[in-house]
């Protein structure tokens, strides 16, 4: 079955400049649910960013099924959640969870 993503193709705007793309749980992209931790690791290649998205509150069970996620491009990440711009320039290694309730982020 097809994926329907919480922001059509064209309605993206460009709020970011490209830094490669990310790997997000589809219940940021698919289900809308805010990022509720993200993390940065070694980069796969040269045009992934390293950027892993989740919203937090997935089962193990979610998190085990690659199904349950997809590569995007982390501008479109940030269409979804414009929280997370301001930290996409920390460095690898970093792991940032949401304060709840706010579109601040702390280190994890």
């Amino acid at each position: 079955m097809a994926k329907t993503y919480i922001i059509p193709e064209q309605n993206i705007q460009e709020l970011i400049k490209p830094i490669g793309y990310c790997i997000a749980s589809n219940r940021i992209t698919v289900d809308g649910a805010q990022v509720g931790f993200m993390y940065r690791e070694a980069p796969e290649d040269e045009d992934d960013s390293g950027w892993r998205f989740v919203a937090g509150d997935e089962t193990q069970e979610y998190l085990d099924d690659t199904l349950n996620f997809m590569m995007f491009d982390v501008n479109y990440i940030a269409n979804i959640d414009r929280a997370i711009i301001p930290y996409l320039h920390l460095k690898k290694g970093t792991e940032l969870e949401r304060v709840q309730g706010t579109d601040t982020f702390v280190l994890y």
